[in-house]
This record gives C-alpha cells, sequence and structure tokens, in this order.
C-alpha cells in the first residue's frame, strides 16, 4: 500500500461484499463491525489531534504524516467538517 491506508474505499468494499453475499451476512460476527467503528474513531481522533496541533487539514500532509492514501485523508477532513469536529 504505497499511498497508505484509504477508509473510503475499505468501506465501499465492505458494504459490497456484504451486499452480495447473504451467506457473508449469516456468519459474520457483530463484533467485527463495532471493531471496524472502533478504528474509524481511532483514525478520527488522529485527524483531530493533528489539526489542533498543526492547525491545518491539508490532504497531502495530512496523509503524509498519517500514513493515509489521499483518499482516505479527504474522506476523513470531509467527514468531521461536515461534523463541525475541525
Amino acid at each position: 500500500m504505497d499511498e497508505g491506508v484509504d477508509p473510503t474505499h475499505m468501506c465501499q468494499t465492505l458494504v459490497h461484499k456484504v451486499a452480495q453475499s447473504k451467506q457473508l451476512m449469516a456468519v459474520t460476527d457483530p463484533d467485527i463491525l463495532v471493531l471496524f467503528e472502533d478504528w474509524l474513531d481511532e483514525l478520527e481522533g488522529e485527524v483531530i489531534g493533528y489539526a489542533k496541533k498543526h492547525g491545518a487539514t491539508e490532504i497531502g500532509t495530512l496523509a503524509a504524516n498519517l500514513g493515509l492514501s489521499a483518499n482516505g485523508a479527504a474522506f476523513l477532513i470531509t467527514k468531521l467538517k461536515k461534523e463541525n469536529k475541525i
């Protein structure tokens, strides 16, 4: 993963796989969703902390410093701005 983690792509992939497979839905442990949500909350916390410390939310800089892809950083920044968290 040269670009880092892309939460947008991961979310899309997860939703697609669940929608495509009733068998997967039948055996999926609900704790997996909780773990994913916890992971996303942790990423959001890192973005908020970075923005508070550095006062900037430039996508490229954020992505490079937090090990995210540009798309992942853009997704998180947009989401957090909509929620008035940054």
